[in-house]
């Protein structure tokens, strides 16, 4: 059994989305004895996204009819946008590349929604990412998930010791081709359906559309790092780091074959900067980091510099670093090896092992 027998007989609420994951989650926590109750969330609003938050809703219905579990419905539209979409918008204002999913888990699938099980009468709130959570010294932790190509204790770290300690992840120990069959075997009939991508609870939709929607496009001049004018862009807020693809200069006479990358944008100037093949100004092997957060205690040894691991992206391979506290909330974070297209508003995480020890916002490249 992959769910812990300490949760027989337990009232645990889990956030049903109507996909594959959720639903086989369900299954083994009703095999380990749980008394289970599902709550499908609805988080974003609009005409466009409505055909798919109905098709997930009545998918979630129908789980829950086969498996003859109560679903509760929920709707944390005003609370997504208000603690997790408003600072989206504001990164992409001032040019950076937010990470929606960890603020989305924090604020809403683990505070709101644990909120809502409390007032169920939930003991415990499960969901199906693929992670574990352990209670070590009366201390929630986070831990990887067995299956390395879907593990996402990245976009978890930042959910609170509290939360993880009320928390069961029911597949943790499972890879993904493993919860599909089980589905399968059950005759669900979502066992084929589709993973959800995209924004978290926004979906899979034209991102530039979206975003002009909200934010007004600027835009403006491509220029080299020697500052020659080769082209345009569309606004700032619509490139990333690294980004390669999208620009549309490549087949230059005055140039060489090798691809463009972005390395850089001058706000100031409203300037994207490229440079072409593995440039530098792509790689870099330390960086800032603000609303550093560590999951319960603070790791031993970091007043002299934590010798840890990181990822600065999700799927990375695990990274050698050593991280220097400047104070509370701020830490530089230096690498064995130059990283390539760190991007600030993305997060860089720490792992000791299969243990994720926290995380904080990428806020400058040194």
């Amino acid at each position: 059994m992959h769910v812990k027998e300490s949760i027989k007989n337990k009232k645990i609420i889990l956030g049903l989305s109507g996909g594959v994951d959720s639903a086989v989650a369900a299954i083994l926590l009703k095999e380990a004895g749980a008394d289970v109750q599902a709550l499908h969330m609805t988080n974003w609003e609009d005409d466009e996204g409505y055909c798919k938050a109905a098709e997930d809703l009545q998918d979630a219905r129908n789980i829950c009819e086969q498996l003859e579990i109560t679903l509760h419905h929920a709707n944390f539209s005003k609370q997504y946008r208000e603690q997790v979409f408003s600072h989206f918008l504001k990164e992409y204002e001032i040019g950076r590349t937010p990470n929606p999913d960890v603020l989305c888990n924090r604020e809403i699938k683990f505070g709101v929604f644990r909120d809502y099980m409390k007032r169920l009468g939930g003991d415990l709130l499960a969901t199906g990412h693929y992670a574990n959570s352990k209670i070590i010294n009366g201390v929630g932790s986070l831990f990887k998930g067995a299956d390395e190509n879907k593990d996402q204790s990245y976009f978890l770290h930042a959910v609170t010791a509290e939360a993880l300690a009320e928390t069961v992840f029911p597949l943790g120990d499972l890879k993904k081709i493993d919860v599909r069959e089980i589905a399968h075997d059950y005759g669900l009939k979502i066992h084929n359906k589709k993973d959800s991508t995209g924004i978290c609870f926004i979906g899979e939709r034209p991102f530039k559309e979206f975003l002009a929607t909200y934010l007004p496009a600027k835009p403006g001049h491509i220029v080299t790092t020697k500052q020659k004018k080769i082209g345009s862009h569309q606004g700032l807020m619509y490139y990333t780091l690294g980004q390669r693809r999208g620009l549309q200069i490549g087949g230059r006479a005055d140039s060489c074959e090798e691809p463009w990358y972005v390395v850089s944008k001058n706000m100031e100037n409203n300037e994207l900067i490229v440079a072409q093949g593995e440039h530098e100004m792509l790689f870099s092997n330390s960086l800032l980091a603000t609303d550093l957060n560590w999951i319960g205690e603070k790791p031993a040894g970091l007043d002299k510099g934590l010798k840890c691991h990181a990822k600065i992206r999700y799927r990375q391979t695990d990274q050698e670093c050593i991280v220097y506290i400047l104070d509370d909330a701020k830490a530089r974070v230096c690498f064995s090896k130059p990283q390539k297209a760190m991007a600030p508003g993305q997060f860089v995480v720490f792992y000791n092992k299969n243990r994720c020890l926290g995380g904080a916002v990428i806020d400058k490249i040194e």
